[in-house]
């Protein structure tokens, strides 16, 4: 059942615990249970809307940052990246294997914020040793969402034979 509801809720977490016992064929009690049970072991860590920025008015720019840090005897990679995350700009921060050590995700309303945050907060880490800055120049697609469809109207004149 455990399974079966996160594949649900990961599609659309609108969804009541009545809906998916539905789905699932299961009491909506047991449900209910089962999920406020994976709440509290943080197996459902919380629930998010993706939204489309750029059919608001809001203007912002995502960028992807390569972190290349010295790992902390004893600790590994952990206490640096939380020490990143732990800053309220920072929207995701992964560890990764390759050319460099930790991807950090931000969103702010300009270029110039993103680089104060690189080189005024990021780049004065000890364990930091390099950045590399990316910045999204258009989002296709989102968690699984297609955010921007390729429908475009085909406005070539149309010959017939």
């Amino acid at each position: 059942m455990r399974g079966k509801i996160l594949q649900i809720i990961a599609k659309n977490s609108k969804l009541t615990p009545q809906e998916i016992a539905v789905l699932i064929n299961e009491k909506p009690e047991d449900v209910a249970k089962e999920i406020k049970f994976m709440e509290e072991k943080r197996v459902i860590c919380g629930y998010n809307t993706l939204i489309n920025w750029d059919n608001t008015d809001r203007e912002l720019v995502t960028a992807l940052i390569e972190v290349k840090v010295t790992p902390q005897r004893g600790e590994g990679y952990d206490k640096i990246a939380e020490r990143i995350y732990r800053f309220e700009e920072v929207k995701a921060v992964y560890l990764m294997s390759g050319g460099f050590d930790l991807t950090v995700m931000l969103e702010e309303k300009s270029l110039k914020e993103i680089a104060f945050f690189v080189s005024d907060k990021l780049a004065t880490i000890d364990a930091v040793t390099g950045t590399a800055t990316h910045f999204v120049l258009k989002n296709y697609k989102d968690h699984g969402i297609v955010i921007e469809r390729g429908e475009k109207a085909d406005r070539r004149m149309k010959i017939s034979p």
